[in-house]
């Protein structure tokens, strides 16, 4: 029986395409929704294309958490993959899938971490602070900020020269190379 994911994103969505893309052909997972905050992000758009469901979080539905119950209830959500999510998951989500939610974070966690710490926030953080090497984190999602048990991180070195969107471009190319692959280790691993 096929593993079946949400991926959760705020915002362009390219790790949630590629993630579905990764999958589309899997006999093991399938992607069956994406989720979003910003009914304005191209997630949604994405989702229009692929012709997948997609949820809108908002202010109503976050106060009245039972509605997105529902409708991972209804889809037989498995495990809920964030890529880009910049709500922190409610406790009582959380609770529904222990050590089911994973999380990409861009740096080698526990640095640069936390609330506000995600895009462009991040890399300059890194920047500014002179570090010589940057990266990604893939973790489980607990009730607090980045600091689910870390499952892998892979780094890049820092050049002299280096911008925030030369940095960011760096850190786009490792997510979408080893997100899904790091994925589907966990939850092929975790199901055997």
């Amino acid at each position: 029986m096929k593993e079946r994911i949400a991926v959760l994103g705020s915002g362009n969505g390219s790790n949630a395409e590629n993630i579905y893309t990764f999958f589309k052909s899997s006999k093991d997972i399938s992607v069956v929704c994406f989720v979003s905050n910003n009914k304005s992000s191209y997630i949604t758009i994405r989702a229009k294309k692929i012709g997948l469901p997609c949820f809108i979080l908002t202010k109503k539905t976050l106060s009245n958490i039972s509605d997105l119950e529902s409708f991972f209830y209804n889809l037989k959500v498995d495990w809920l993959i964030l890529a880009g999510f910049l709500i922190k998951i409610p406790e009582n989500i959380v609770s529904l899938y222990p050590n089911k939610i994973l999380n990409l974070h861009p740096s080698l966690l526990p640095k640069y971490g936390g609330k506000g710490m995600y895009g462009d926030n991040v890399h300059k953080a890194v920047l500014r602070n002179g570090e010589k090497e940057s990266g990604i984190t893939i973790h489980y999602v607990n009730s607090e900020y980045d600091k689910g048990k870390i499952l892998f991180q892979e780094s890049i070195s820092i050049t002299k020269d280096e911008t925030a969107k030369s940095l960011k471009e760096k850190i786009n190319a490792l997510e979408l190379k080893f997100y899904p692959r790091i994925i589907e280790s966990v939850i092929i691993e975790k199901c055997q």
